[in-house]
């Protein structure tokens, strides 16, 4: 995972109350990404059943739904009723104190819930079209709640954080492959896959030649890199720390890819990362890459699967 500032969430490509954020807005970011984490925890960490797990994402959206309900109270101690009270009621003051929309909360939740079904199933994305549409809602409810805590409501801008943060899920995927296919998670889509003639089975870190799932993965990595092109001038744009904050964020997400691009591709045998010595570079490229500077082709057309 992309992680330019040390952050909480499970989708560590996003920065959570860094440095970075102004003081007033820590707290909001916070509850923010609280709710997200464990909903993602609950989607698929442990050994739950997937009945199971949709039944705790249901009690989870309800006790949410509840919540936000629910008239404030003057003493903001959490009470403890429910399953979720040290989460839910330190999100649903946030929701009531900046008019914080539900919806994208609420599709982080179908995300989650998706993402259960389709573990179960195994079924695969069908193309990146599919899978774009699943990143609609895992990733890019994060950048317009950043964006409405920012006072950021425009439709270009909307329009470039959700490039920037389906980009940002992108590039988890592919950095993960290690990670996600031993537990039988698969993003990898379908399409991509008959193209190069590639099977799922065959992508194991014994495999010492495989030139076609190399190929694969560099190309999708390319159509992520032309992804974050699309939104990266609102990195620029943005003043202030949340422009600095989205800057490096961007500039993480572009550094993993060039990782993977060293490794040819085989993220199935390695997971790239961020370290300590990186910081520079994406401090430098933050400060003196301009927005003009970033490629900013359309994402290739992606075939349906018949």
């Amino acid at each position: 995972m992309v992680n330019p500032v040390q952050g909480v969430a499970h989708y560590e490509n996003f920065p959570v109350a860094s440095w970075l954020c102004p003081p007033a807005l820590r707290e909001p970011v916070r509850a923010i990404y609280a709710y997200a984490r464990c909903a993602d925890d609950m989607a698929d960490e442990g050994h739950a059943s997937a009945a199971q797990r949709l039944l705790d994402l249901q009690a989870y959206r309800a006790e949410f739904l509840a919540a936000v309900a629910a008239p404030a109270v003057s003493d903001p101690t959490p009470n403890p009723v429910g399953r979720w009270p040290q989460i839910m009621q330190p999100l649903a003051q946030q929701v009531r104190a900046r008019q914080l929309p539900l919806e994208p909360l609420l599709h982080l939740l179908d995300a989650f819930e998706q993402d259960v079904r389709r573990t179960a199933s195994g079924q695969p994305y069908a193309d990146l079209t599919d899978l774009l549409d699943y990143c609609s809602r895992s990733a890019n409810p994060i950048g317009r709640l950043l964006l409405h805590l920012y006072g950021v409501c425009d439709e270009p801008s909307l329009r470039q954080s959700d490039a920037i943060c389906s980009a940002l899920q992108l590039i988890n995927f592919w950095q993960d492959l290690s990670l996600d296919l031993p537990r039988q998670r698969h993003y990898l889509p379908l399409s991509a896959l008959q193209r190069h003639g590639v099977a799922l089975a065959s992508l194991h870190p014994d495999a010492t030649e495989h030139a076609p799932a190399e190929a694969m993965v560099l190309e999708l990595c390319a159509q992520a890199r032309a992804l974050m092109g699309q939104g990266a001038p609102l990195a620029w744009r943005l003043p202030g720390r949340v422009g600095w904050e989205l800057r490096l964020v961007v500039q993480g997400g572009l550094r993993i890819l060039d990782k993977i691009e060293a490794l040819n591709g085989r993220t199935w045998c390695q997971r790239p990362r961020l370290h300590a010595r990186d910081a520079p570079l994406l401090l430098w490229r933050a400060l003196w890459r301009p927005a003009a500077a970033l490629p900013l082709p359309s994402v290739p057309h992606q075939e349906t699967t018949p």
